[in-house]
C-alpha cells in the first residue's frame, strides 16, 4: 500500500514539474504585449499607408473641399476658448441633431454665428428606481432660442458632419449648472 502510494506521489510531483516548466511566468506574457511606442519615422510611415488608403483619399478631399474648410474655420473660431476651457455664450438652435448621426444624446447650437453639435455622448438607461435617465434631464427641458453658457475641453470633426462637433462638458442657464460632466473613476 505504501508503494502504490509513494508511486502516484511521485507521479503526481513529475507531472505537476512538468507543467509548471512549461508555464511562462505571468509578468513575462504582460511584458511581451507592452509594445514600444513608434518611432516618427513609423508614425510617417503609417499616416502616407493610411493617407494611400481610400479612407484617407476621401478623408483629404473632404479636408480640402469648401465643406471641410468651412468647418475648420468654425473650429478655429472657438480653439481659444476650448483651450482655456472658458465661458462660450451659444443660442440653441435645434434640440436634435442632424440625421443619421451616432453621437448619443446632442443639441445644435450657435455660438459666434457659427453652428455646432454640442454632443454629450450616450444616454445610459436605468439609472434609477423608475429606469429613467436623470443625467440629462435638465436638458431635455432646453427649448430652442435658449441662451445658454458652455464649457468644453475639445472640439473635433467628421466628414460625415457638415459642422464641428464640441464635446459638452459643462452647461448653465441663468446662471444655474445644468449639466456638468462627471469625472472619470479610476482611470488615468
Amino acid at each position: 500500500m505504501k508503494q502504490i502510494i509513494y508511486t502516484l506521489t511521485l507521479a503526481l510531483v513529475g507531472a505537476s514539474g512538468l507543467v509548471f516548466a512549461n508555464h511562462e511566468p505571468a509578468n513575462e506574457t504582460s511584458k511581451k504585449s507592452i509594445s514600444k511606442p513608434l518611432t516618427i519615422a513609423e508614425k510617417n510611415a503609417a499616416l502616407k499607408k493610411w493617407e494611400a488608403s481610400p479612407d484617407g483619399v476621401m478623408f483629404k478631399k473632404w479636408e480640402a473641399s469648401p465643406a471641410g474648410q468651412k468647418v475648420y474655420a468654425a473650429e478655429a473660431k472657438i480653439r481659444k476658448n476650448i483651450g482655456a476651457f472658458s465661458n462660450m455664450e451659444a443660442i440653441v438652435t435645434s434640440l436634435s441633431l442632424p440625421a443619421g448621426s451616432r453621437l448619443g444624446f446632442g443639441i445644435m447650437v450657435k455660438i459666434n454665428g457659427e453652428d455646432y453639435i454640442l454632443s454629450f455622448g450616450p444616454e445610459k438607461s436605468g439609472n434609477n428606481i423608475l429606469n429613467t435617465n436623470t443625467e440629462f434631464e435638465q436638458l431635455h427641458n432646453l427649448k430652442v432660442k435658449d441662451k445658454i453658457i458652455i464649457r468644453s475641453h475639445s472640439v473635433s470633426h467628421a466628414p460625415k458632419y457638415s459642422y464641428p462637433i464640441v464635446a459638452g462638458d459643462y452647461v448653465e442657464q441663468d446662471h444655474k449648472i445644468i449639466y456638468k460632466r462627471a469625472l472619470r473613476q479610476g482611470g488615468c
